[in-house]
């Protein structure tokens, strides 16, 4: 145990302290004083004991164990995902939420950490074959695509779009041909610029059929990033104001608790999804450097564990919670720039929430793990598994 013990990797121990630190103090600024939301601060650090027991625990657990068992692990969580469907309640305007009393649990968020876990162990199984169209990749999307239509049906338009985020990023590690990842991103740039360019051009259109099949909550979401002139005062609220908070913090920013926009409540849920804005006008642009650059170090430091791994599903799951990282940073920050659309998704490790914190502190006790376990020697699955490689090479 000592042995294991001196493995832990202290640089990324201090980043989540570091970020720890810089939820607690943003969260605070943003919450002292207002009516339900006093004291946020001190549920976050509740959060970030639970966080830090979950980091250790799956630290010294050995992650081989939990990728044989991916299968099983998919089954229940996409189980979990139904049955949110028909008695999960309502928050934000997505109905992803189990209640525990007081407490709520997001299965959406959980399924990420499922769906690395059994990609990693399907694509551990192909035993460094090259991964065929019919035989892997249509396969693997449609693995995909099942809790893709469960939570976007829930209205949780993020958490769905980073399922597919993480199955790219294992796709492009896991010995795919060349030829059919350059046909796959010409698919999805084209994909992605006609389906902008349809929504800018047909919109009305566009926007009566949304409404029709209760989605028109994306419309709010979708004009401000796509057709400003037309969104309405109250689909652009937010992100206006957002911008306007992140440009009057300038270089060194307002000061600690003296943003204007964000002591005023101008930006709705700072404490939350919209925490990066605090951050921003308060702080200005070095404390916004300094919050990026903590995540590029932590980042930084799972991809020196990838590459030193000697197991084949380490790189997997490291790869996979890169993948789901960097998705989360980018579409948090880049809402609120104006580079991506307004999905509600929570900025790791700062913003608020319960099951989102403790799903990427599990995910970097997923990633210690495999510094821990991975310079072992190699073990396969049973060679009985639920998972198969094919004997040949194929499309």
């Amino acid at each position: 145990m000592l042995q294991k013990i001196k493995k832990v990797d202290g640089v990324i121990v201090v980043i989540l302290v570091l970020l720890m630190a810089v939820s607690i103090f943003a969260i605070y600024s943003v919450t002292h004083g207002r009516d339900k939301l006093d004291g946020f601060q001190i549920r976050m650090i509740k959060f970030y004991v639970l966080g830090f027991i979950a980091f250790l625990g799956l630290t010294f657990v050995d992650y081989r164990i939990l990728v044989k068992y991916g299968l099983y692990a998919y089954i229940s969580g996409v189980a979990l995902l139904i049955l949110v469907s028909f008695i999960g309640t309502e928050q934000n305007g997505a109905q992803g939420w189990i209640k525990f009393g007081s407490i709520g649990l997001q299965p959406a968020e959980l399924f990420k950490l499922v769906l690395i876990l059994f990609l990693a162990a399907v694509l551990y199984r192909k035993n460094k074959h090259k991964l065929s169209f019919w035989g892997d990749i249509v396969p693997l999307g449609l693995i995909t695509l099942l809790p893709f239509l469960v939570v976007i049906s829930q209205n949780d338009l993020g958490n769905a779009l980073s399922y597919i985020v993480i199955l790219i990023g294992l796709l492009w590690i896991g010995n795919i041909k060349f030829s059919h990842a350059l046909i796959g991103l010409l698919v999805m740039a084209s994909t992605a610029t006609a389906g902008i360019m349809s929504y800018i051009h047909f919109h009305d259109d566009i926007k009566t059929f949304l409404t029709d099949i209760n989605r028109s909550h994306w419309i709010e979401r979708f004009d401000p990033w796509l057709v400003p002139d037309k969104a309405t005062a109250k689909a652009s609220y937010h992100t206006k104001n957002a911008k306007l908070a992140i440009a009057s913090g300038g270089m060194s920013g307002e000061g600690y608790m003296e943003g204007t926009s964000v002591q005023t409540d101008r930006v709705p849920y700072t404490y939350s999804d919209s925490i990066f804005v605090q951050i921003a006008e308060e702080f200005g642009f070095v404390g916004s450097a300094a919050v990026l650059l903590l995540y590029f170090i932590l980042i930084h430091r799972m991809i020196l564990i990838a590459l030193e791994c000697r197991d084949r599903s380490g790189p997997f799951l490291i790869v996979g919670v890169v993948a789901m990282m960097l998705y989360q940073i980018f579409e948090n920050i880049g809402a609120f720039i104006g580079l991506m659309p307004l999905t509600g998704i929570t900025l790791p490790f700062i913003s608020y929430g319960g099951t989102s914190l403790l799903i990427n502190m599990a995910s970097i006790g997923l990633v210690m793990s495999v510094k821990l376990h991975g310079q072992e020697v190699e073990e396969d699955l049973p060679k009985k598994s639920v998972y198969s490689a094919p004997a040949k090479q194929q499309m």
